[in-house]
């Protein structure tokens, strides 16, 4: 039977050329697949399209090119809050369907963000809640998220009835996260960096599958080895911890929440 008696459906598949999840393809990509030159390192090798070939190397820097520049439409950025409304009681999520409710008296700031607007949040109760995302333990992902303010116990992202994805350390203010795997030996992950001295900071948690990684405007600032998270499939709260409880609530600004289902390149 010939090839004309069948149905062909050919699907592009779009390759992941933002490898540091900021949302732009620019010298910092560029810079990411230089530090890996010459290796078999699959977050890079994204060339020739569309499956690459092994290896880092100049057909990557060419896929890479053609998207200088661009706002790219990343197929592995599943929840996306820029936090740019103006009013309202709704963070839109641009890229799936997780639109969050916004709770207590926050502000939204169009203007004054790190990336356009933000949202302000009061440490009192002031928090947005949205529907289930992802489970932890079903593969690599990644939660980055610009903020400002903050302080000792006050939790960024949680997992209701779970735990804290991104907090801060309630003695010391340092950066640190509870996901964890299921062993006797598992721990949090605290790292020896403060983020609440009232600049904006970019800050996220990546997993790969066997490492955890914290990272602070593109620097890995602690890491560990790390079996798979505990399945959780619960909601999900920007800006308190996962039991609402006093003292874990934010007081600041939060920016540009996004979630990969890959581990991003900090």
């Amino acid at each position: 039977m010939g090839a004309s008696a069948y149905d062909l459906w050919q699907v592009s598949i779009e390759p992941v050329v933002d490898l540091n999840g900021d949302g732009i393809v620019d010298a910092a990509d560029m810079c990411i697949i230089v530090d890996h030159w010459g290796e078999n390192y699959s977050l890079c090798d994204i060339g020739p399209t569309p499956l690459g070939d092994g290896i880092v190397d100049v057909q990557d820097l060419i896929v890479l090119a053609e998207h200088l520049f661009e706002n790219v439409n990343d197929p592995t950025l599943i929840a996306h809050w820029a936090l740019d409304e103006a009013s309202g009681d709704v963070a839109y999520d641009s890229a799936g369907l997780n639109d969050g409710t916004v709770h207590g008296g926050a502000v939204w700031l169009p203007d004054t963000g790190k990336l356009n607007g933000a949202l302000q949040l009061d440490g009192v109760d002031d928090y947005v809640s949205m529907g289930f995302v992802l489970n932890p333990a079903e593969g690599p992902f990644s939660v980055l998220v610009w903020v400002q303010g903050g302080a000792p116990g006050q939790a960024i992202i949680s997992e209701p009835g779970g735990s804290d994805w991104l907090s801060l350390d309630p003695l010391t203010g340092h950066l640190m996260t509870e996901l964890r795997g299921g062993g006797r030996n598992s721990s949090v992950l605290v790292a020896e960096t403060t983020v609440t001295d009232g600049n904006w900071y970019r800050i996220g948690f990546v997993w790969d599958g066997s490492h955890r990684l914290l990272c602070v405007d593109g620097v890995a600032v602690a890491e560990d080895m790390q079996d798979a998270s505990k399945g959780q499939f619960s909601s999900l709260y920007i800006g308190t911890g996962r039991d609402v409880a006093p003292g874990t609530y934010f007081s600041g600004l939060i920016d540009d929440v996004r979630i990969y289902n890959r581990a991003v390149k900090p």
